[in-house]
C-alpha cells in the first residue's frame, strides 16, 4: 500500500507540475501577442485626434480593437472623471476578452470588473453590462450628467443577446418596440462619447476608424499547409 501510495503521489506530482508548465506556456504566448507599446500609443492618439463623439471600429481584430478602446477611455477617465460603461455582447464574450484582451492592463481590469460589474479607477467608476437589456438595470440608474463615455463591443454571431428567444413572447414583444442596434442606440441617447466595436456591421451617424497597422485578412488563410475558410475565425480558439 505504501508502495501504490507513493507511486499515485509521483504522478500527482507530475501532473500539477505539467499543468503548471501549461499555464506557463499559455501566459508567455498571451505576452507575446500583445500590442507593443509604440502601437499602442498610436491608436490611442489616433482616437484621441478624431475628436469624434460616436466613433465605429469595424475591423477584424476584436481583441486589438478592444485594447485600442478601453485604454483611450483610461485615458480619458482621468481627464474626465465620471461614469463609464463597458457594454459587452454576452458574459461568453467577457471571458474572452479577459484571456484575449492584447494587453495586461485590459485584461486585470475586466476581470475584476467582472464579478461585481463595476470598479473604481482613480475618481471614476468603469461598469460592465450585456447586450441583454435585463442587465441594464445597474447602468440605467446612474445619473445621466455623470456618464461620460461607453464601450460597445459585438461578437461576430448575429445574435444581439447571446441566447435563443425565438419562442419567448414576451422577450420578442419587447424586442419589436426598440429601435434597430438598441445596444447602441440608448447608450447615444444620453452618452456623449461612444465607441462601437463591430466587424461587418453598418450603422448610422458613427464615425469610422481604420488603424493602418491593421492588417486585413486573407479569405482564406494557410494553418501548416491547411487552408481555413474565411467564415472561421481563428481567435475564436482557445491557445
Amino acid at each position: 500500500m505504501n508502495n501504490i501510495g507513493r507511486i499515485l503521489g509521483k504522478k500527482t506530482i507530475y501532473v500539477n507540475l505539467y499543468l503548471q508548465y501549461i499555464s506557463y506556456l499559455v501566459y508567455k504566448c498571451t505576452m507575446a501577442q500583445d500590442l507593443s507599446k509604440d502601437l499602442m500609443y498610436e491608436g490611442v492618439k489616433t482616437l484621441i485626434e478624431a475628436q469624434k463623439p460616436h466613433i465605429h471600429l469595424p475591423q477584424q481584430k476584436l481583441y486589438t480593437l478592444y485594447s485600442l478602446a478601453f485604454n483611450y477611455f483610461l485615458y480619458k477617465s482621468e481627464k474626465n472623471p465620471g461614469h463609464y460603461i463597458i457594454r459587452v455582447e454576452d458574459s461568453y464574450l467577457v471571458e474572452k476578452l479577459i484571456r484575449k484582451a492584447k494587453d495586461a492592463t485590459s485584461r486585470k481590469f475586466l476581470q475584476k470588473m467582472a464579478l461585481p460589474r463595476k470598479f473604481r479607477y482613480n475618481n471614476s467608476c468603469f461598469h460592465l453590462d450585456f447586450f441583454n437589456f435585463a442587465t441594464w438595470a445597474n447602468t440605467n440608474e446612474l445619473p445621466k450628467d455623470k456618464i461620460k463615455g461607453a464601450l460597445i463591443v459585438k461578437n461576430t454571431s448575429k445574435s444581439p443577446v447571446g441566447h435563443d428567444f425565438s419562442e419567448d413572447e414576451e422577450f420578442l414583444a419587447v424586442l419589436k418596440t426598440l429601435p434597430p442596434n438598441y445596444y447602441l442606440e440608448s447608450l447615444k441617447e444620453l452618452v456623449p462619447e461612444t465607441i462601437t466595436i463591430a466587424f461587418e456591421e453598418t450603422y448610422e451617424d458613427l464615425h469610422t476608424i481604420n488603424f493602418p497597422f491593421i492588417k486585413d485578412e486573407p479569405s482564406e488563410k494557410t494553418v501548416k499547409g491547411v487552408s481555413i475558410a474565411s467564415n472561421i475565425k481563428l481567435d475564436d480558439f482557445d491557445y
